[in-house]
């Protein structure tokens, strides 16, 4: 059409040099009439990027990008950018890097949803596209989701980013990586930071993983690796229990049974082995020494020969308070994690991640992406082994330390697709932040679908209109909620329909603060049927007096 053409010129022509606010909003506002885009002014493309993605979203009339209900001044009073548009500047505009970006992240949970947050507040970032996401993600204004489009089909997402001027692509999930997408669209000249589905192997295959450490010589416990359940039932016998069975595919967090008894052992290897409970993923298992200490999460940028830390994070895996239930795919996490030292960081650089690093390249399969180790600080000795690897950000490990960036994600992802991480250094806030997952009942089990959140968009606007208050009394205080599994109903209310369904996240001047912040956002949201643990952050605060003040 002719506005479609108009907008596409108009953000062809300007992009990276700022959009006049009138002349844009108007256009969106009163899309009825014919559009006319007035000479830019020269304005703070940070800025303007709210009003460039709101073009985007109507100027495409295929119905594969969902529509945002209402016109331009919704958006800009519920957009992250709220706030800004108001108070314009120009000081930038001579600063901004010469790479414009349009960025598209695949995936559609609470992991995405914090991804995209960063993106949209990266000053090279001119429009994030998510796909699919979900409809909180497309509500927040963080990103344009894109429905109707098959991740699947490579082929498809390769004619979507060149048709959209997609510059970088940003893998959530390890399923995509592990099927070779970062490999396709690599190939097709489209940077995608992820590693290739030969490096993703160190995630799709702990047996791998394991091979690899043994060769290289990072530390991490002992194992054997079994096909037939007789022989890893001897196994287990032989080590005796307290013994992990972890299955060696991917299981979307829940592969792993710590069990305490023999029978609980070879229950674990039945299911997996005989019944087939995580089909192939559970073909083989890995039978591992069990490690008592405490967990912590970290995580390195890679570019395929270095390596750059980013902050620590610790997640709380278990269902229930007091570490107990099943293994989830995480109820909870913080950063930073007070276990991880200076010294210690230095150790998981020096002795797991470089090795990895290297080890990955003189096997012929470098890798580029985010490496995240799961790693027990043992008690016996007080340094890490590595438990695992997964290729990716941590899902909610990611929502902390999104929060907490202060420098471009868009640029640092970028660069070590480039093989660029050398120039890079990354600011962090010296804020503490903690995420609490709202469950729908039943998780990690069968658990319910479909039912309503009652009040979440109220709370939202609260959290909204408190955030903007901060800001103008210049206070650095934070509380978002990233959603991983809401939908919207025909009458517009939330309703959740995955297992893991919300993640409040929240910043403080310390753990506590941030701690109390969550809590009092999670008690505000009407959801019956849905669920969280109470004990988020235990081991950070550690005081004698936290469970009675919390309870």
């Amino acid at each position: 059409t002719k506005k479609t053409r108009a907008i596409r010129r108009c953000l062809t022509k300007y992009q990276g040099c700022g959009i006049s606010i009138r002349s844009i909003s108007s256009s969106v506002r009163h899309l009825g009439r014919d559009l006319f885009i007035s000479k830019p002014k020269r304005c703070n493309p940070i800025h303007s990027t709210a009003i460039i993605r709101e073009s985007y979203l109507f100027s495409n009339s295929s119905p594969r990008l969902s529509s945002f209900s209402g016109e331009f001044k919704r958006f800009s009073e519920h957009s992250e950018k709220s706030g800004c548009i108001s108070a314009i500047t120009f000081d930038y505009y001579d600063k901004a890097p010469e790479e414009r970006l349009v960025v598209l992240v695949i995936g559609g949970g609470g992991r995405e949803h914090a991804i995209c947050y960063a993106l949209q507040r990266s000053p090279s970032v001119d429009g994030v596209f998510c796909l699919p996401g979900n409809d909180g993600i497309a509500n927040s204004g963080c990103a344009t989701c894109v429905h109707g489009l098959d991740i699947s089909d490579s082929s498809k997402v390769i004619s979507f980013c060149q048709e959209w001027g997609v510059k970088l692509v940003v893998v959530g999930p390890e399923a995509p990586l592990v099927a070779g997408l970062s490999d396709i669209l690599n190939k097709a000249g489209i940077p995608t930071f992820g590693p290739s589905a030969e490096a993703a192997a160190l995630e799709g295959s702990k047996d791998f993983m394991k091979r690899l450490c043994y060769k290289y010589g990072i530390p991490t416990a002992k194992y054997q690796t079994f096909t037939d359940p007789s022989a890893a039932k001897q196994y287990i016998q032989e080590q005796g229990v307290p013994i992990v069975i972890k299955a060696d595919g991917l299981a979307a967090g829940k592969g792993v049974v710590v069990a305490m008894t023999l029978d609980e052992a070879y229950e674990a290897v039945d299911s997996m082995l005989v019944k087939g409970a995580f089909g192939s993923a559970g073909c083989r298992v890995i039978v591992e020494e069990f490690l008592e200490g405490e967990e912590a999460s970290f995580f390195a940028l890679v570019d395929g020969e270095t390596a750059i830390p980013l902050e620590s994070a610790q997640d709380h895996k278990r269902v229930g308070d007091g570490d107990t239930g099943p293994n989830t795919g995480g109820m909870g996490a913080y950063s930073p994690a007070p276990i991880v030292t200076e010294d210690i960081k230095s150790f998981i650089m020096e002795s797991i991640i470089l090795p990895t690093v290297k080890g990955m390249s003189e096997e012929g399969c470098k890798f580029v992406g985010v490496l995240f180790a799961g790693l027990m600080i043992e008690k016996r000795t007080g340094l890490p082994k590595l438990i695992e690897y997964n290729v990716r950000f941590g899902d909610p490990e990611c929502q902390v330390l999104m929060v907490r960036l202060e420098s471009d994600l868009a640029q640092a992802l970028l660069a070590a697709c480039r093989g660029e991480l050398n120039n890079v250094s990354l600011k962090w806030s010296s804020d503490s932040a903690m995420v609490v997952v709202m469950a729908s009942k039943g998780y990690p089990g069968k658990y319910m679908k479909d039912t309503m959140i009652r009040n979440l968009k109220d709370v939202e606007e609260m959290l909204k209109e408190e955030e903007r208050e901060d800001k103008q009394k210049q206070v650095s205080s934070l509380v978002k909620v990233f959603h991983a599994g809401t939908s919207t109903n025909e009458d517009g209310n939330y309703i959740a329909v995955g297992g893991r369904v919300l993640g409040v996240t929240a910043t403080g001047k310390d753990l506590k603060e941030a701690r109390d912040k969550a809590y009092e956002t999670v008690e505000k949201i009407n959801w019956p049927e849905g669920f969280f643990r109470r004990d988020i952050g235990w081991r950070a605060l550690h005081k004698k007096s936290f469970w009675r003040n919390l309870w």
